[in-house]
């Protein structure tokens, strides 16, 4: 009978451990703050220390992230097999909610990122709202301006700007998140002394978007989302 006992704990053990993991909000998530809500979005600072990995969370809405820094990780989906990620610094792309995951750092670098939850139209099959390229490169005044995607009635681009260059105001004056992927300062059309220096990983809303000029002495790097 004494024999029995180590061998009922392993195996009470053994069924802790075959338990699902629980599912919790986004919200409740620790590596994931709240830094800015409204009623086109909600965004979240993601920061997960090397080796680390996330609790299972659930996104509900669809949503779109901006990578700081390169990191490896293994990004596992719930009801799929864990998938391996290599994304760069700036990579930014689009992901359809109503899922749970939990990611894991594999390199030796954190995992840094903007989670940008889309709180309209999601999951809508909508027109484009006026924008006329979904996809391309676009050659600005001292700089490109990459549009990566077009989802959810959201435009998202990889802006760079040599120091001088600049962004032109969006016709439509909807709200605009700018998303800074290096160190930069950035000012609003001419006549205005508006500033905005930026560390990479800040962020920006501005209800009304604006034209833009890199005032910085370096090359700047920053990632737009335009709403319609």
């Amino acid at each position: 009978m004494t024999r029995s006992v180590p061998l009922f704990f392993a195996l009470v053990a053994f069924a802790v451990l075959a338990q699902p993991a629980t599912e919790v909000a986004i919200t409740a998530e620790p590596h994931h703050h709240l830094a800015l809500k409204n009623n086109y979005v909600r965004v979240f600072k993601v920061e997960v220390p090397p080796h680390q990995a996330t609790l299972v969370h659930r996104h509900q809405y669809d949503y779109a992230y901006v990578t700081i820094g390169p990191v490896e990780l293994s990004n596992d989906v719930e009801g799929k097999a864990p998938a391996t990620l290599k994304l760069q610094d700036g990579e930014t792309r689009f992901s359809p909610g109503k899922f749970s995951h939990a990611v894991r750092v594999l390199s030796d670098t954190p995992f840094r990122n903007l989670t940008i939850e889309l709180l309209k139209n999601t999951g809508k099959d909508r027109p484009v709202g006026g924008w006329t390229d979904q996809r391309g490169l676009q050659i600005l005044s001292g700089g490109t301006q990459d549009i990566l995607f077009v989802k959810d009635g959201v435009r998202a681009s990889d802006v760079q700007l040599n120091p001088g260059g600049t962004l032109p105001k969006d016709r439509h004056g909807t709200p605009q998140l700018i998303v800074a992927v290096s160190k930069c300062t950035l000012q609003t059309v001419p006549g205005t002394k508006a500033s905005m220096p930026l560390q990479a990983g800040d962020f920006r809303w501005m209800q009304v978007a604006h034209g833009l000029i890199n005032s910085s002495k370096y090359p700047a790097r920053f990632i737009s989302f335009d709403f319609r």
